[in-house]
Protein backbone atom coordinates (compact mmCIF):
# COMPACT_ATOMS: atom_id res chain seq x y z
CA UNK A 1 0.00 0.00 0.00
CA UNK A 2 1.48 3.39 -0.93
CA UNK A 3 -0.53 5.43 1.57
CA UNK A 4 2.34 4.79 4.02
CA UNK A 5 4.81 6.35 1.59
CA UNK A 6 6.09 9.78 0.64
CA UNK A 7 6.74 10.71 -3.00
CA UNK A 8 10.23 11.95 -3.88
CA UNK A 9 10.78 13.63 -7.27
CA UNK A 10 14.51 13.51 -7.89
CA UNK A 11 16.27 16.33 -9.73
CA UNK A 12 13.53 17.60 -12.03
CA UNK A 13 15.76 20.45 -13.16
CA UNK A 14 16.55 22.40 -16.29
CA UNK A 15 20.04 20.86 -16.56
CA UNK A 16 18.38 17.50 -17.30
CA UNK A 17 15.45 18.84 -19.35
CA UNK A 18 17.27 21.07 -21.84
CA UNK A 19 18.56 19.41 -25.03
CA UNK A 20 21.51 21.83 -25.14
CA UNK A 21 22.75 20.60 -21.74
CA UNK A 22 25.55 18.07 -21.44
CA UNK A 23 23.30 16.12 -19.05
CA UNK A 24 20.14 16.06 -21.20
CA UNK A 25 17.76 13.17 -20.40
CA UNK A 26 15.70 12.50 -23.58
CA UNK A 27 12.58 11.14 -21.82
CA UNK A 28 12.57 13.85 -19.15
CA UNK A 29 9.21 15.29 -20.26
CA UNK A 30 7.54 11.85 -20.15
CA UNK A 31 8.76 11.28 -16.60
CA UNK A 32 7.68 14.81 -15.61
CA UNK A 33 4.13 14.20 -16.89
CA UNK A 34 3.82 11.00 -14.88
CA UNK A 35 5.24 12.62 -11.74
CA UNK A 36 2.69 15.39 -12.24
CA UNK A 37 -0.05 12.74 -12.18
CA UNK A 38 1.28 11.33 -8.89
CA UNK A 39 1.96 14.51 -6.90
CA UNK A 40 -1.70 15.32 -6.11
CA UNK A 41 -2.23 11.78 -4.81
CA UNK A 42 0.38 12.19 -2.08
CA UNK A 43 -0.87 15.49 -0.62
CA UNK A 44 1.71 16.95 1.75
CA UNK A 45 3.92 13.86 1.49
CA UNK A 46 5.94 15.11 -1.54
CA UNK A 47 9.59 16.15 -1.50
CA UNK A 48 11.62 17.50 -4.42
CA UNK A 49 15.39 17.24 -4.72
CA UNK A 50 18.01 19.25 -6.61
CA UNK A 51 21.52 18.42 -7.68
CA UNK A 52 24.03 21.28 -7.67
CA UNK A 53 27.77 21.41 -8.12
CA UNK A 54 29.97 22.12 -5.13
CA UNK A 55 31.64 25.53 -4.99
CA UNK A 56 35.05 23.83 -5.08
CA UNK A 57 35.02 20.21 -6.28
CA UNK A 58 37.47 18.08 -4.28
CA UNK A 59 38.62 14.49 -4.37
CA UNK A 60 37.13 12.37 -7.15
CA UNK A 61 34.60 15.15 -7.80
CA UNK A 62 37.45 17.35 -9.12
CA UNK A 63 38.07 14.83 -11.92
CA UNK A 64 34.36 14.45 -12.54
CA UNK A 65 33.91 18.18 -13.08
CA UNK A 66 36.97 18.34 -15.34
CA UNK A 67 34.92 16.02 -17.59
CA UNK A 68 31.76 18.16 -17.18
CA UNK A 69 33.06 21.73 -16.72
CA UNK A 70 29.79 23.26 -18.00
CA UNK A 71 28.14 22.11 -14.75
CA UNK A 72 30.39 24.00 -12.33
CA UNK A 73 27.90 26.76 -11.65
CA UNK A 74 26.51 28.67 -8.70
CA UNK A 75 23.64 26.92 -6.95
CA UNK A 76 21.10 29.45 -8.26
CA UNK A 77 22.17 29.28 -11.91
CA UNK A 78 19.18 28.82 -14.27
CA UNK A 79 20.46 25.36 -15.27
CA UNK A 80 20.04 24.16 -11.68
CA UNK A 81 16.51 25.54 -11.28
CA UNK A 82 13.61 23.15 -10.92
CA UNK A 83 11.67 23.11 -14.18
CA UNK A 84 8.02 23.62 -15.08
CA UNK A 85 5.47 22.99 -12.34
CA UNK A 86 8.22 21.74 -10.04
CA UNK A 87 9.62 25.29 -9.89
CA UNK A 88 6.36 26.70 -8.53
CA UNK A 89 5.62 23.88 -6.13
CA UNK A 90 5.31 24.54 -2.42
CA UNK A 91 6.85 21.14 -1.63
CA UNK A 92 10.01 21.01 0.46
CA UNK A 93 13.22 20.89 -1.60
CA UNK A 94 16.39 19.05 -0.59
CA UNK A 95 19.47 20.36 -2.41
CA UNK A 96 22.68 18.30 -2.43
CA UNK A 97 26.01 18.14 -4.27
CA UNK A 98 25.90 14.34 -4.46
CA UNK A 99 24.19 11.92 -6.83
CA UNK A 100 22.42 10.11 -4.03
CA UNK A 101 19.90 12.29 -2.24
CA UNK A 102 19.29 10.01 0.72
CA UNK A 103 20.74 11.48 3.89
CA UNK A 104 19.70 13.40 6.99
CA UNK A 105 17.95 16.22 5.09
CA UNK A 106 15.78 13.96 2.94
CA UNK A 107 15.13 11.57 5.84
CA UNK A 108 13.92 14.53 7.94
CA UNK A 109 11.49 15.53 5.16
CA UNK A 110 9.83 12.08 5.12
CA UNK A 111 7.07 11.55 7.70
CA UNK A 112 8.00 9.08 10.43
CA UNK A 113 7.14 5.51 9.59
CA UNK A 114 6.79 6.17 5.86
CA UNK A 115 8.66 4.56 2.99
CA UNK A 116 9.61 6.40 -0.19
CA UNK A 117 8.25 6.28 -3.72
CA UNK A 118 11.07 7.47 -5.97
CA UNK A 119 10.61 9.19 -9.33
CA UNK A 120 12.79 11.47 -11.43
CA UNK A 121 16.07 11.59 -13.30
CA UNK A 122 18.26 10.07 -14.09
CA UNK A 123 17.39 6.48 -13.34
CA UNK A 124 20.96 5.38 -14.01
CA UNK A 125 22.53 7.92 -11.66
CA UNK A 126 20.70 9.92 -8.99
CA UNK A 127 17.63 7.66 -8.72
CA UNK A 128 19.81 4.54 -8.44
CA UNK A 129 22.14 6.13 -5.87
CA UNK A 130 19.20 7.39 -3.80
CA UNK A 131 17.34 4.08 -3.89
CA UNK A 132 20.34 2.04 -2.77
CA UNK A 133 21.24 4.44 0.06
CA UNK A 134 17.62 4.63 1.28
CA UNK A 135 17.30 0.84 1.23
CA UNK A 136 20.59 0.52 3.11
CA UNK A 137 19.21 2.91 5.72
CA UNK A 138 16.24 0.59 6.21
CA UNK A 139 13.65 2.51 4.20
CA UNK A 140 11.06 0.64 2.16
CA UNK A 141 11.60 1.91 -1.40
CA UNK A 142 9.36 1.83 -4.47
CA UNK A 143 10.80 3.07 -7.77
CA UNK A 144 8.19 4.14 -10.33
CA UNK A 145 9.82 2.91 -13.55
CA UNK A 146 7.73 4.98 -15.98
CA UNK A 147 8.04 8.12 -13.85
CA UNK A 148 11.83 7.95 -14.14
CA UNK A 149 14.05 8.50 -17.16
CA UNK A 150 17.62 7.57 -17.93
CA UNK A 151 20.29 8.97 -20.17
CA UNK A 152 19.34 6.21 -22.63
CA UNK A 153 16.53 3.65 -22.60
CA UNK A 154 19.14 0.90 -22.20
CA UNK A 155 20.77 2.62 -19.21
CA UNK A 156 17.33 3.25 -17.68
CA UNK A 157 16.47 -0.45 -17.92
CA UNK A 158 19.86 -1.58 -16.63
CA UNK A 159 19.43 0.64 -13.56
CA UNK A 160 15.92 -0.71 -12.95
CA UNK A 161 17.24 -4.27 -13.29
CA UNK A 162 20.03 -3.55 -10.79
CA UNK A 163 17.59 -2.04 -8.27
CA UNK A 164 15.22 -5.00 -8.69
CA UNK A 165 18.02 -7.22 -7.36
CA UNK A 166 17.46 -5.57 -3.97
CA UNK A 167 13.89 -6.86 -3.62
CA UNK A 168 12.10 -6.81 -1.22
CA UNK A 169 13.92 -3.66 0.00
CA UNK A 170 13.36 -2.01 -3.38
CA UNK A 171 10.26 -2.67 -5.46
CA UNK A 172 9.94 -1.58 -9.10
CA UNK A 173 6.42 -0.39 -9.90
CA UNK A 174 4.51 1.79 -12.40
CA UNK A 175 2.46 4.97 -12.28
CA UNK A 176 -0.73 2.97 -12.92
CA UNK A 177 0.06 0.58 -10.06
CA UNK A 178 0.68 3.46 -7.63
CA UNK A 179 -2.55 5.16 -8.72
CA UNK A 180 -4.45 1.88 -8.28
CA UNK A 181 -2.96 1.31 -4.80
CA UNK A 182 -3.92 4.81 -3.68
CA UNK A 183 -7.47 4.37 -5.05
CA UNK A 184 -8.01 1.16 -3.04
Amino acid sequence: MVDGYALVAIDMQEVFRRPDSGWFVPRYDEAARRIGQLIPLFGDRVVLTRFVSPDEPVGAWAGYYRRFPFAVLPEHDPLYRLSGDFATSSCPVVTMTTFGKWGPDLAAAIPDGHGVVLTGVSTDCCVLATALAAADAGMQVKVVADACAGVTDTDHQRALDAMALFSPLIEITTTADVQRELAD
